[in-house]
């Protein structure tokens, strides 16, 4: 008898974006809060492209296993990592 299963293990985060940054980083500031410094504008959702990007290369995950669940037109927001 085989038995499959399926876990998705899933984190949700609380982000603080800062948009037109000199140099971009992600920083943890407390367990389960970062900071996100983005060069890009938030005109366009560009931006929120930008953050998706830098917490794929943060977490070592694809973009598509990233996904802002809140505040997409905010700087405060909560995303998802599956």
């Amino acid at each position: 008898m085989i038995i499959f299963a399926t876990i998705c293990l899933s984190m949700k985060i609380t982000i603080r974006v800062k948009t037109n940054s000199r140099c971009e980083e992600v920083r943890e500031t407390t367990p389960g809060a970062y900071a996100v410094s983005v060069n890009a504008p938030r005109i366009g959702g560009k931006a929120n492209e930008r953050v998706v990007e830098l917490l794929a290369e943060f977490f070592n995950k694809p973009k598509r296993a990233i996904a802002i669940l809140h505040g997409h037109t905010g700087k405060s927001k909560v995303v998802e990592i599956v």
